[in-house]
């Protein structure tokens, strides 16, 4: 409403914030807060097994070194660009969203970017100082440190987002008193933090296996050591994550429980639901397979042995992200904000009025005979591209035709019949905010995409118009027209 919009037709704008979150996800949960402090706890491990006269088994420090050398790359490029990407990408797609957030989590942000910023730096003390640290006893153990220092950072970097991610899927009692400690001290918040902390842990322990089975001699002494002690560290956080994931899914809302289905695949995969739980379970499943197998026979686990189960885990949370994206809609905010970034409580002045009179972006204000194909242009742009494409991912019109039949002339007057009443048909819907001329528009235009084809062009591509009514200079003359008028009033009494 208050931005130009950006819009991806052949891609899917939340597809675009999804794709970029999710292997941000991947790399800051696999390889920061559970890579970090299983890569620590190795490391104390080499001085600890170490012969009297070492300080530490140079073998396996160089193990050790190589695979926190992969996490270092990793996290430092496509980690560090991923998490960029995902404000670019939210600035660019679901604005309204982000500038609430930030008005809400605004020194949550702030000790975070801070938080961020000193595990940027240790991070680079902990990788670059890492040889220079094996010339005495009292420099490795400092360099440990570091290790636990750079791990309490990065895990208290997750501590501070879920608050944020527990808030947008039920914020609690800061709908009635919106101050940040409500924000922060969500429902959901203690829970997911319960989960995704041992799963992180789980994730960087099969990771680390697998990087094992690369960087070390077959059937070697250090390679079978380091594959049982990784084994113990995934077995050691399987419980944990269980219990997490019992608590997360006990304090879920129920109507976000009755979006499952829907959030593991979305609408057009819903039919392989059961199949995709079972890739969930699997992933859970042959991680503790895996542990147990590494910690009885370390002998016997291979790069094809570990390899899938650290793709299923991978997988896992890919999964997991778009179930938790998924599952709170309708709302991009739970209870405030609608995923088409309308607020609920302008709602009946939408209804009212339409949504088109309260644009700042839009080439119509008033809806006639000759612009209503138009006018249902900008009311789609506004009401329902943030999620729907006119022919790319999540069509529109396939979305219909798949209700109404395909190969056949849409029936607009069902689509008019349907569209004000889907919220209650598909809970994950937004109710359509908009009145009557602009629902007959909204049909008028999906008609008219299904002839065409045609695309739907952001602002990114069709550049900005303003809508005339809400114009920098028509504003100022109704302000100087209430103000005259408020001036006539007051003389006349």
């Amino acid at each position: 409403m208050d931005f130009p919009m950006f819009h991806l037709d052949w891609l899917n704008d939340r597809f675009l914030i999804a794709v970029i979150a999710i292997i941000h996800v991947m790399i800051n949960h696999g390889l920061a807060v559970g890579f970090i402090p299983y890569i620590t706890w190795l490391e104390y491990k080499g001085v600890k097994n170490a012969p009297a006269d070492q300080i530490t088994d140079t073998k396996w420090d160089e193990l050790i070194y190589n695979k926190m050398k992969v996490a270092f790359i990793i996290t430092t490029t496509i980690g560090a660009m991923t998490g960029v990407g995902i404000w670019f990408s939210v600035a660019l797609v679901s604005p309204s969203s982000i500038g609430s957030l930030i008005r809400v989590f605004y020194w949550a942000w702030f000790t975070e970017w801070i938080v961020f910023v000193t595990e940027v730096v240790l991070i680079m003390i902990y990788y670059l100082t890492w040889k220079n640290s094996n010339k005495s006893l009292n420099a490795k153990l400092k360099h440990i440190r570091f290790g636990a220092f750079l791990s309490l950072a990065s895990w208290i970097t997750m501590v501070i987002i879920v608050s944020i991610l527990g808030f947008m899927m039920d914020p609690g009692n800061w709908n009635t008193d919106k101050s940040l400690l409500n924000g922060f001290t969500n429902p959901i918040y203690i829970p997911q933090l319960a989960f995704r902390t041992p799963v992180a842990m789980l994730v960087g322990g099969v990771f680390g296996m697998l990087l094992t089975t690369i960087f070390s001699k077959k059937e070697s002494a250090i390679r079978i050591l380091a594959i049982k002690y990784a084994g113990k560290w995934v077995m050691f956080w399987t419980p944990f994550a269980i219990a997490g994931a019992i608590y997360y899914w006990n304090v879920m809302p129920d109507a976000m429980k009755a979006n499952m289905s829907t959030a593991v695949g979305s609408m057009d995969f819903e039919e392989y639901y059961d199949l995709l739980k079972y890739f969930i379970i699997g992933a859970a499943s042959l991680s503790i397979i895996l542990a147990l197998w590494a910690t009885l026979r370390p002998k016997k686990v291979n790069f094809a042995l570990v390899v899938v189960p650290c793709l299923f885990i991978f997988g896992f949370l890919g999964i997991f992200e778009r179930v938790r994206e998924f599952v709170r809609k309708p709302y991009v905010i739970g209870n405030y904000m609608y995923s088409n970034l309308l607020r609920e409580e302008d709602y009946p002045l939408y209804k009212k009025d339409g949504v088109l009179k309260h644009a700042t972006y839009a080439t119509v204000s008033e809806i006639t005979p000759e612009n209503k194909v138009l006018a249902g242009r900008d009311v789609f742009m506004i009401t329902c591209s943030r999620c729907h494409t006119s022919n790319g991912i999540n069509s529109i019109v396939d979305v219909f035709e798949n209700m109404y039949g395909k190969d056949k002339p849409l029936n607009e007057q069902a689509m008019a019949s349907y569209i004000p009443n889907m919220h209650q048909g598909r809970a994950f819907m937004p109710p359509f905010p908009g009145n009557k001329k602009e629902l007959e528009a909204l049909v008028a235009y999906i008609k008219q995409l299904q002839s065409s084809g045609e695309s739907l062009q952001g602002a990114q591509t069709e550049g900005v118009i303003i809508n005339p009514i809400n114009a920098v200079d028509e504003v100022a003359k109704r302000i100087e027209a209430d103000l005259a008028q408020k001036e006539q009033e007051d003389d006349n009494n």
